[in-house]
């Protein structure tokens, strides 16, 4: 983490004097103050400089984008991360030659790797993410899949006239599934059970 020390004739002039040092922002840094210096008389004599210790902030989206390229070597899958940002949502594509490992089965090595991105990225952060860890258009087709899953198993409910349980999922995918059966008036959805089991009940 860079850090560096400067002076000035107040505190700010030296926090603004260390911020052009290292080429960054105010809301990048951690700023300490060593000495507030003082003005002395006529502002000249006895005065005494202002030193401040500026340390570079941690960025908090840089830093996970490190940490995911480091889990996929683990799993000796060489992968290259891409970000892009959306207000306060972040999302990570994976993108490698053996991008079917990081997906597993029905996704659950991905949503493993999200839930520690999601960690990694709000841990002691002063912004707080929301975060998907997407490999190559993984995430577009799963959502199809649950949507087409949905409607086939309310048809199922409706045709039995009794409940159809689903497999459990993580709470995103179970989103998926109530929203796309919310315009449906044959049928309701709730969730039952606890984490990691959690799933989804179609009640006619």
């Amino acid at each position: 983490m860079k850090e560096i020390t400067a002076s000035g004739q107040t505190v700010e002039e030296a926090v603004q004097s260390a911020i052009e040092q290292l080429d960054t922002t105010r809301d990048h840094v951690e700023v300490e103050v060593i000495d507030e210096g003082k003005k002395g008389l006529l502002g000249v004599f006895g005065s005494k400089r202002a030193i401040v210790k500026v340390k570079m902030g941690r960025n908090q989206i840089e830093q996970t984008k490190e940490y995911l390229v480091e889990v996929t070597k683990k799993l000796n899958v060489d992968a290259a991360v891409t970000t892009s940002i959306d207000g306060h949502h972040v999302t990570f594509n994976l993108a490698g030659e053996k991008i079917a490992l990081l997906i597993g089965k029905r996704g659950q090595t991905l949503n493993a790797i999200q839930y520690l991105a999601h960690l990694v990225l709000n841990k002691d952060g002063q912004q707080y993410y929301t975060v998907t860890v997407d490999a190559e258009g993984y995430r577009k087709r799963r959502k199809e899949t649950l949507e087409s899953l949905a409607q086939k198993m309310a048809d199922k409910a409706v045709r039995l006239n009794k409940k159809v349980a689903l497999e459990p999922m993580p709470a995103f995918e179970r989103k998926i599934i109530h929203s796309a059966l919310q315009g449906n008036d044959t049928i309701s959805t709730y969730s039952d059970g606890v984490d990691p089991h959690r799933h989804i009940v179609i009640k006619p």
